[in-house]
């Protein structure tokens, strides 16, 4: 693909007068709008990305100052701002069009085994824009957008953008086909998934862009039009940079019980990825989802309160000693309260333990009292230790771990959160995860599943209801 993008960006070499007349997809070349509409794609593409932009790094070169700490791009490999390349679609040649797209491409941060993607990324992009400003061109769409005619400019405005993401979703979803085997039909899924409402938004920009660059004001306002954009990439930026501290501040403290106890690991992210199962099959919303796969995470994060040698003992607990284990929802919510974007997870957290008959830990809640996440965490934690080998017990088929769910449907797990998970393993593929070694499985007993009921307990006091009020420290009374 480079070379087929290179072989498009040929078409700015200089030809001979009588060819130059019917070589319109290189030429005639207003090279200072290239440049500058490449410098800006550049400058808004980093902006985008939450790096330093070349204005920035080239003044603190000029004032000798030290260069800023280099940061990973929010979105590695990924192009985040496009009315600047699509304002170059509508105003210049295509060849020239697809060379605006390059330097952004080239010039942004990534390791030294990204480079190839870059280049990749590049031409991907350029190829896109010289087919988008073909078909523009094709269409008259510049003599329309020069002469303001409206709406009629629009159609070919509307083509251009097309022809852009076509190009570019089929290319990705091509590169997928070769380097993943996928089947053919993730070019067509490509192609329509790269329209979207942000393409859209971005196209708009650049189209206010152009007609006002071409206006009386020329490049001066359509820099001011820019404004907004430019607030809404910052914005973009700082958003997936919390995004990214959220996901180092969950994975620092399952690591931290992954350490703790080997058995259990790799367990919270199946615990968390069961959940959204369950909870698409609901139809959850997209932001619940987000944070409910936090709150399986982390469920077991009081895990590190309670000794290590009662998380790894391979024979039964006394009295005293399955209490304190017991206890460990009520420190994982004492860890993870203060931290305000886990929001509804804190309830899962504390409550995951919960029963519907009301004889669970810590509070004794039943029925619908215990949140929604806690009794859709309780599900999946429960199916993914039971298919998994932990110090106590060998790891069961994925049938007889549904059966035990199914059995215990009503009494201890909410019937409609074990019909969700049976619907969604139906579609998606659930293995069962084998020890690490075959001495693994002879060094913990086949108990079959299916244990007695638990005796009422009383609820202690000072336990919180959905994750407010006060928990005891020292353990359930």
């Amino acid at each position: 693909m480079p070379v087929l993008a290179a072989c498009c960006l040929l078409t700015l070499l200089p030809l001979p007068a009588p060819a130059a007349a019917a070589h319109w997809p290189g030429g005639p070349v207003d090279w200072p709008k290239v440049g500058l509409l490449a410098f800006l794609h550049t400058c808004w593409e980093s902006l985008a990305q939450g790096l330093a932009t070349p204005c920035l790094r080239l003044t603190l070169l000029l004032l000798r100052r030290p260069p800023l700490r280099a940061r990973r791009p929010v979105r590695p490999g990924v192009n985040a701002f496009f009315p600047v390349l699509f304002a170059g679609v509508l105003m210049l040649p295509p060849a020239a069009a697809g060379l605006v797209a390059v330097p952004a491409a080239l010039l942004g941060a990534a390791e030294a085994e990204g480079r190839r993607r870059q280049v990749w990324n590049g031409a991907q992009l350029a190829l896109s824009a010289f087919a988008a400003a073909a078909v523009f061109h094709l269409l008259a769409g510049p003599q329309l957008l020069l002469g303001s005619r409206f709406p009629a400019a629009l159609l070919p405005a509307f083509a251009a953008l097309g022809a852009f993401c076509l190009v570019n979703g089929v290319l990705v979803g091509g590169m997928r086909v070769l380097a993943e085997g996928r089947r053919p039909t993730v070019l067509l899924r490509g192609a329509s998934a790269a329209l979207g409402v942000p393409v859209l938004v971005h196209a708009a920009g650049g189209l206010m862009l152009a007609v006002l660059w071409q206006g009386p004001y020329g490049a001066f306002a359509a820099l001011l039009a820019l404004l907004p954009l430019t607030i809404s990439a910052w914005v973009f930026a700082q958003g997936h940079r919390e995004r990214d501290a959220h996901q180092a501040t969950v994975r620092a403290l399952v690591q931290a019980v992954e350490i703790k106890d080997a058995y259990t690991r790799g367990h919270s992210e199946r615990v968390g990825r069961a959940a959204v199962l369950i909870a698409d099959q609901l139809g959850m919303e997209a932001e619940r989802l987000r944070t409910l796969r936090f709150a399986g995470i982390l469920h077991d994060v009081g895990k590190l309160g309670v000794a290590t040698e009662l998380l790894r003992r391979n024979g039964p607990l006394t009295e005293a000693e399955r209490r304190a284990v017991e206890v460990h929802p009520v420190h994982g919510y004492e860890l993870v309260r203060g931290i305000a974007f886990l929001g509804e997870a804190h309830a899962g957290i504390l409550h995951h333990h919960e029963r519907m008959d009301g004889r669970g830990y810590p509070a004794g809640l039943a029925g619908e009292q215990i949140p929604e996440f806690a009794r859709i965490i309780s599900v999946a934690d429960a199916f993914d230790s039971m298919t998994s080998t932990r110090s106590y017990r060998r790891g069961r088929p994925v049938g007889e771990a549904v059966a035990e769910l199914e059995r215990c449907s009503g009494s201890q797990f909410d019937p409609v959160m074990v019909r969700a998970l049976v619907d969604a393993l139906a579609v998606h593929d659930w293995q069962p995860v084998l020890p690490p070694s075959p001495d693994c499985i002879k060094a913990v007993p086949d108990i079959p599943l299916g244990v007695p009921e638990p005796a009422p307990r009383a609820a202690p006091r000072g336990v919180p209801v959905q994750g407010g009020g006060s928990v005891p420290t020292t353990g359930p009374s």
